[in-house]
């Protein structure tokens, strides 16, 4: 399909941001297929539960060099499908990979028998594989998103099967592809392009032991209904309206670099990342005139261009969202110091906006914005700073500039989110773990609380 009609064909598809173009058309599965892809999930957990842990190992490092290898390809899907910059989807891509021999390194040790405080080691904690797992997953990481909930799954003796977001099909088909030409056994990591009505059922499903959803609260909040109902375990990782604290000791060049990294990379799509910018009133006049020009010359075009640093934002009705709430906040009080619409032309262009004056209620401190917009907010002081930081319904991550380590660490400690980084923007390392609480969510992904997430801990108490 080449057509630019803004009506989508049935089905899943691949809408090309960058000018509007219909990529594909991805038929849904029909229930036969549905049928056959949870039967096949199912056949190859039965399989791989008893697997030696070094065949697992192996696996994954196979898995590492696939993309590597097949890094352009996967890059370029990325960049076709939903605008993410070529040179940021090629980061994507060796990040996974480096999550793949990380887990291939450290996670046999996460799940070999622990000790317990039992006296003469009478009492062990195994980890078990607990079967099956569906994946819903959205489209702004299709890659690295699939990858660092799929990677330990499938290391703990699970099998995956991923239910893509629907404009980024391609890429995990061809993520599918690479996975299996590493040496995947055969329904081990699976996709299926179903609809909702499918994923229900799914959920319902005995196949099926547990599920992940990282999406929005709506989605999160109805899966894990579904989840509940059936009572199945559940993972999930939902919105983000992250607050960046600069204080006024803070390196403010420092802090401007970080804004800049943690609100326009992947063209402000990133659920982990600064929504709204609260600086303390002392140095908010120093921040925003380098903050603004800092934006001002972030280079916007093709995402193919590896100087390009801002490309399309991904779906066009997620841009006339954006819009929508940029004006909101607007009409009630703030003020528009960059940028604040489309651009115009047949891609799916936000100019980078800067919106200041901010206050709490505003549109945009209490929702969400997923594209590249900023909002400044003003706070007397440290402790208005993290009182703003907890009004919010989201609890995902947080940043914290100050030249006080200390101080900046105790202030952390108040703040209610999953995760808080200091004189750093957030972001998303399997060494540690990564989640939410609030509406953000719950349960944990990376590090061995994401791995142990998806395994049965079982009591082993031996007498004699």
């Amino acid at each position: 399909m080449t057509n630019s009609a803004t009506a989508a064909p049935a089905g899943a598809f691949s809408r090309n941001p960058t000018n509007g173009e219909w990529v594909k058309q991805y038929p849904f599965a029909t229930p036969a297929e549905v049928d056959a892809a949870l039967q096949g999930t199912r056949d190859a957990f039965d399989a791989w539960k008893n697997s030696a842990m070094s065949d697992r190992v192996a696996l994954l490092r196979n898995i590492a060099q696939g993309l590597r290898n097949n890094a352009r390809a996967l890059g370029e899907m990325m960049t076709l499908e939903m605008g993410k910059p070529i040179t940021q989807a090629l980061a994507e891509v060796e990040k996974s990979a480096k999550l793949c021999e990380w887990y291939a390194d450290q996670g046999p040790a996460m799940l070999a028998p622990e000790p317990t405080l039992v006296e003469n080691d009478k009492a062990w904690v195994n980890y078990l594989p607990l079967g099956p797992v569906l994946s819903v997953m959205p489209w702004n990481f299709p890659i690295w998103q699939v990858l660092r909930g799929a990677i330990p799954i499938l290391l703990a003796g699970n099998s995956y099967l991923l239910k893509p977001a629907p404009n980024v099909m391609g890429c995990a088909y061809l993520l599918r592809d690479v996975v299996t030409e590493a040496g995947c056994p055969k329904g081990l990591f699976n996709v299926y392009n179903a609809d909702n009505a499918a994923v229900a059922e799914s959920i319902k499903d005995d196949r099926i032991a547990a599920i992940t959803l990282t999406g929005s609260v709506r989605a999160g909040a109805a899966i894990a209904a579904m989840a509940g109902a059936a009572l199945k375990k559940c993972v999930m990782e939902l919105g983000g309206s992250d607050a960046f604290i600069v204080l006024a000791d803070a390196d403010i060049d420092a802090a401007v670099q970080g804004a800049i990294a943690g609100r326009f990379m992947n063209n402000g799509q990133i659920c982990i990342s600064a929504k709204r910018i609260i600086v303390e009133e002392s140095v908010m006049a120093e921040f925003t005139e380098k903050f603004v020009a800092a934006v001002k010359a972030l280079k916007i075009g093709d995402p193919r261009d590896e100087s390009t640093y801002l490309g399309p934002m991904a779906r066009f009705d997620l841009r006339d969202e954006l819009d929508g709430q940029v004006k909101a906040t607007l009409a009630e009080g703030a003020t528009l110091l960059l940028g604040g619409e489309p651009i115009s032309g047949e891609g799916n262009y936000y100019a980078p906006t800067v919106l200041g004056n901010v206050k709490p209620g505003m549109t945009s401190f209490k929702q969400e914005l997923f594209g590249p917009v900023a909002s400044l907010i003003v706070a007397k002081d440290a402790a208005e700073a993290v009182s703003m930081a907890n009004d919010s319904e989201f609890g995902l991550g947080g940043s914290l500039w100050s030249r006080d380590l200390d101080a900046a660490k105790a202030l952390a400690k108040q703040i209610y989110t999953g995760g808080m980084f200091i004189n750093a923007p957030s972001f998303s390392d399997p060494r540690v773990p990564i989640g939410g609480v609030k509406k953000s969510g719950f349960g944990r992904e990376l590090s061995h609380f994401g791995i142990r997430e998806f395994t049965n801990p079982q009591t082993l108490w031996v007498e004699g």
